[in-house]
C-alpha cells in the first residue's frame, strides 16, 4: 500500500520532479549554489488552486503587529551595504539564503534545459541585487534548510534570507525584517481520501508534519497544549525542511502537514493525490530577514519594496503563483507598509 501511495503521488509534477523532491530529504546542511545564467523560462502547469482565504492572527500576548516593525526606507549606503560592494571580483555579489525545492518559490525545475534557481523569492533577490549592485546576476545563492534560517544570519554566512520566511515576534528578536512582501496563513494538507476537514477535531489521533522552527511547528504546539486541537495530535515528526514533510506524506509516514497556504497550495500542484483541508488559520506575512545590526540594509530593501510593490510583484505573482493561488492576487497582496522601528 505504502509503495502504491508513494507512485501515485510521485505522478505530480511529471515524475521526475517529485522524485527531485524525494532527494530534498536528504538535504539537511546548508548547500553553495552556483549562480546560473540563461532563459528563466515561464514554468507555467497551467494548474488551478484554491484561495487563500482571511484567516485569525497568531500573536503573542506581549507582542503585536510585529509587521510593522521595521525601519523607514532609505536608499542611502551604510556600513553593510558599503562592505557588500567592496567585494571585488568574483565576490561582489549578494549572498542569499533561499530554498531551492519550493515549488514556484526558489526551486530548480528538472524539465528546463537550464536548471537555474527560479520562483517568487528568487526573482525578489534578483530585484534587489540589481538595485544594490546594479546587476541582477550578481547574487551568490545558498540553500539553507528551514530550520538554519536565523542561524545562517547570526552568523553571517549570508548577507540576508528571501525565503517564504513568516514575520513573527519570537524571530524579530533575534533578526532583523523588512516590510512584508506577501500574505499568507497556516493551513493543512492532507491525501484527499483523508478523513481529515481542517484544523479542528478531525486531527485527533493524526501524525501531522512540521518542519523545526516553523511558525507551523510553534503554533501547533502552543494550540495543543491550550486545547484548540485535541490533545492526541502527534508532533513527533519534526523535519529540518519543510518540503520534507510532502515526502513523508507521501510515504504514508504521517497524516497531514500543515504549513504555510501558499506553500501548500504549490505542493498539492505537484502532488495530485492531495489537498488543502479546511481554511487558513492564521494570517501572516513574508519579509526579507537581515542581521538585527544592519539598518542600512534593511532600509534600503524596503526602499526596493516599495518600488517591487507598486509594479514588479504583480509580475512576478502572475508568472509563478496564479496558477496555483488564482490569478486574483487581492488576498496575497501585503498591506501598505508601516514602518515603527526608530533604530
Amino acid at each position: 500500500m505504502r509503495a502504491r501511495r508513494l507512485r501515485d503521488g510521485l505522478k505530480g509534477w511529471g515524475g521526475v520532479g517529485a522524485m527531485a523532491v524525494v532527494c530534498a530529504l536528504a538535504l539537511t546542511c546548508v548547500l553553495l549554489l552556483p549562480l546560473t545564467t540563461g532563459a528563466r523560462g515561464d514554468g507555467s502547469t497551467g494548474l488551478g488552486g484554491p484561495r487563500i482565504a482571511e484567516g485569525t492572527a497568531a500573536a503573542d500576548a506581549a507582542c503585536t503587529d510585529p509587521e510593522k516593525q521595521t525601519l523607514p526606507p532609505s536608499g542611502a549606503d551604510g556600513t553593510t551595504i558599503a562592505g557588500i560592494k567592496a567585494r571585488q571580483g568574483e565576490k561582489r555579489k549578494l549572498i542569499v539564503g533561499v530554498d531551492q525545492n519550493s515549488y514556484r518559490w526558489g526551486y530548480r525545475d528538472p524539465n528546463n534545459t537550464v536548471a537555474e534557481l527560479e520562483g517568487f523569492d528568487i526573482d525578489l533577490v534578483h530585484r534587489i541585487a540589481q538595485d544594490i549592485l546594479g546587476d541582477p546576476d550578481a547574487v551568490q545563492f545558498k540553500a539553507i534548510p528551514t530550520n538554519q534560517r536565523i542561524p545562517a544570519l547570526q552568523e553571517g554566512r549570508v548577507d540576508m534570507v528571501v525565503r517564504t520566511m513568516t514575520i513573527n515576534c519570537d524571530r524579530i528578536e533575534q533578526v532583523a525584517f523588512s516590510a512584508p512582501y506577501f500574505r499568507t496563513g497556516q493551513q493543512v494538507l492532507a491525501p484527499k481520501s483523508s478523513p481529515i476537514k481542517g484544523y479542528d477535531d478531525t486531527l485527533a489521533g493524526k501524525k501531522i508534519c512540521t518542519a523545526a522552527s516553523s511558525t507551523a511547528n510553534t503554533r501547533l504546539n502552543a494550540d495543543r497544549d491550550s486545547g484548540r486541537i485535541p490533545k492526541s495530535v502527534n508532533l513527533d515528526a519534526v523535519v529540518p525542511s519543510q518540503l520534507d514533510c510532502l515526502v513523508r506524506l507521501q510515504l504514508g509516514e504521517v497524516d497531514a502537514v500543515v504549513t504555510d497556504g501558499a506553500l501548500a497550495a504549490s505542493q498539492a500542484a505537484q502532488d495530485p493525490t492531495v489537498a488543502l483541508k479546511g481554511e487558513p488559520f492564521t494570517t501572516e506575512y513574508y519579509g526579507v530577514a537581515m542581521n538585527s545590526d544592519a539598518d542600512d540594509l534593511v532600509r534600503r530593501v524596503n526602499q526596493i519594496l516599495v518600488e517591487y510593490r507598486a509594479g514588479g510583484w504583480q509580475t512576478s505573482y502572475d508568472k509563478w503563483l496564479s496558477a496555483t493561488l488564482g490569478p486574483d492576487a487581492g488576498l496575497s497582496k501585503p498591506p501598505a507598509p508601516v514602518y515603527l522601528r526608530k533604530s
